[in-house]
């Protein structure tokens, strides 16, 4: 564990046991959370790398043209 983990599990383990409840119930959604995405993501590479090759070929033939978001400033574009 890294001593940034320890600490920050150290200031947890101060709060009321409702407060460390809700934290724990947060935190173990995030870990399941990323666990979905990871494996989402690993099984959809090949996908992926199909859909990328797709969208550089109507790059290279002209056949996109740029996005224009409305509201965004010219610095955000």
């Amino acid at each position: 564990m890294t001593k940034s983990l320890e600490t920050a599990f150290a200031k947890a383990a101060k709060l009321p046991a409702k407060e460390q409840d809700a934290l724990a119930a947060f935190l173990l959604k995030e870990l399941a959370s990323e666990k979905k995405w990871e494996k989402q993501f690993a099984t959809s590479q090949d996908e992926l790398a199909t859909l990328a090759r797709e969208a550089i070929g109507e790059f290279k033939a002209g056949k996109t043209r740029p996005m224009v978001v409305r509201g965004a400033s010219d610095e955000e574009r």
